[in-house]
């Protein structure tokens, strides 16, 4: 499900059963991420799966990337492999508003 960043937000501070998800590249990732993020980059096609697989189904993501377009495909493998709630932020981190973390090494 696409959501706009202030839908995504408050859809997120609300949870208790949350997890941000960054598609993005670890190249992508050294420009910030979004507080408590995971990073599972897209790009490592079944290893990208095979991560997903390992993720617990019956919490609720909250996926993103650099733009939109990747997440918003994360999205749809993620409901493929039975996650029923994965939220896609519309206009991905470029756009991204909120607070910015570094990552941790």
């Amino acid at each position: 499900m696409d959501l706009s960043q202030n839908d995504w937000t408050s859809k997120l501070k609300a949870e208790t059963n949350a997890v941000v998800l960054d598609v993005r590249t670890e190249e992508e990732c050294s420009e910030g991420i979004i507080p408590d993020a995971i990073n599972i980059d897209i790009y490592k096609g079944q290893g990208f799966i095979y991560q997903l697989e390992a993720l617990d189904k019956n919490k609720n993501y909250y996926v993103y990337c650099k733009a939109g377009g990747r997440s918003s495909q994360a999205c749809s493998i993620m409901n493929q492999l039975g996650f029923e709630n994965a939220y896609n932020l519309l206009g991905g981190f470029m756009n991204w508003e909120g607070e910015v973390a570094e990552v941790k090494k």
